[in-house]
Protein backbone atom coordinates (compact mmCIF):
# COMPACT_ATOMS: atom_id res chain seq x y z
CA UNK A 1 0.00 0.00 0.00
CA UNK A 2 2.83 2.42 0.78
CA UNK A 3 4.38 1.61 -2.58
CA UNK A 4 1.16 2.66 -4.27
CA UNK A 5 1.18 5.93 -2.32
CA UNK A 6 4.79 6.58 -3.29
CA UNK A 7 4.01 5.96 -6.95
CA UNK A 8 1.04 8.34 -6.74
CA UNK A 9 3.18 11.04 -5.14
CA UNK A 10 5.89 10.66 -7.76
CA UNK A 11 3.34 10.86 -10.58
CA UNK A 12 1.76 14.01 -9.15
CA UNK A 13 5.15 15.60 -8.56
CA UNK A 14 6.16 14.89 -12.15
CA UNK A 15 2.88 16.32 -13.44
CA UNK A 16 3.17 19.47 -11.36
CA UNK A 17 6.79 20.05 -12.29
CA UNK A 18 5.88 19.71 -15.97
CA UNK A 19 3.30 22.47 -15.52
CA UNK A 20 5.90 24.81 -14.06
CA UNK A 21 8.32 24.89 -16.97
CA UNK A 22 7.32 28.49 -17.76
CA UNK A 23 9.02 31.34 -15.96
CA UNK A 24 6.74 33.90 -14.30
CA UNK A 25 7.60 36.34 -17.09
CA UNK A 26 6.68 33.80 -19.79
CA UNK A 27 3.43 32.98 -17.99
CA UNK A 28 2.54 36.68 -17.73
CA UNK A 29 3.29 37.21 -21.43
CA UNK A 30 1.11 34.20 -22.34
CA UNK A 31 -1.70 35.50 -20.11
CA UNK A 32 -1.47 38.94 -21.69
CA UNK A 33 -1.54 37.41 -25.16
CA UNK A 34 -4.61 35.41 -24.22
CA UNK A 35 -6.43 38.53 -23.00
CA UNK A 36 -5.40 40.40 -26.15
CA UNK A 37 -6.80 37.54 -28.24
CA UNK A 38 -10.13 38.01 -26.44
CA UNK A 39 -10.18 41.61 -27.63
CA UNK A 40 -9.10 43.42 -24.48
CA UNK A 41 -6.64 46.31 -24.74
CA UNK A 42 -3.68 46.85 -22.44
CA UNK A 43 -4.21 49.48 -19.77
CA UNK A 44 -7.98 48.99 -19.51
CA UNK A 45 -10.00 47.70 -16.58
CA UNK A 46 -11.23 44.85 -18.76
CA UNK A 47 -7.66 43.76 -19.49
CA UNK A 48 -6.76 43.82 -15.78
CA UNK A 49 -9.91 41.84 -14.95
CA UNK A 50 -9.05 39.28 -17.64
CA UNK A 51 -5.56 38.79 -16.16
CA UNK A 52 -7.02 38.51 -12.68
CA UNK A 53 -9.52 35.87 -13.74
CA UNK A 54 -6.82 33.81 -15.43
CA UNK A 55 -4.76 33.96 -12.22
CA UNK A 56 -7.75 33.05 -10.04
CA UNK A 57 -8.57 30.13 -12.34
CA UNK A 58 -4.98 28.89 -12.12
CA UNK A 59 -5.07 29.07 -8.32
CA UNK A 60 -8.42 27.26 -8.14
CA UNK A 61 -7.04 24.50 -10.36
CA UNK A 62 -4.00 24.20 -8.09
CA UNK A 63 -6.23 23.91 -5.00
CA UNK A 64 -8.38 21.27 -6.72
CA UNK A 65 -5.31 19.21 -7.64
CA UNK A 66 -4.01 19.49 -4.08
CA UNK A 67 -7.35 18.39 -2.61
CA UNK A 68 -7.48 15.47 -5.03
CA UNK A 69 -3.98 14.41 -3.99
CA UNK A 70 -4.85 14.64 -0.29
CA UNK A 71 -8.00 12.59 -0.81
CA UNK A 72 -6.06 9.99 -2.74
CA UNK A 73 -3.43 9.80 -0.01
CA UNK A 74 -6.07 9.45 2.72
CA UNK A 75 -7.76 6.68 0.76
CA UNK A 76 -4.48 4.83 0.21
CA UNK A 77 -3.53 5.02 3.89
CA UNK A 78 -6.84 4.46 5.65
CA UNK A 79 -9.54 3.61 3.16
CA UNK A 80 -12.37 6.05 2.49
CA UNK A 81 -12.40 9.19 4.62
CA UNK A 82 -15.89 10.33 5.52
CA UNK A 83 -16.70 13.70 7.08
CA UNK A 84 -19.58 13.81 9.50
CA UNK A 85 -22.23 16.48 9.14
CA UNK A 86 -21.35 18.98 11.88
CA UNK A 87 -23.58 21.75 10.54
CA UNK A 88 -27.04 20.55 11.40
CA UNK A 89 -29.80 23.08 11.72
CA UNK A 90 -31.61 22.78 15.06
CA UNK A 91 -35.05 24.32 15.69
Amino acid sequence: MRTRLLITLLAVTATLSACQTMTPEERRAADEQRCLSYGFRRGTDGFATCLQRIDLDRRAESRAQSAELMQSMAWDLNGPYIYRDHWRHHH
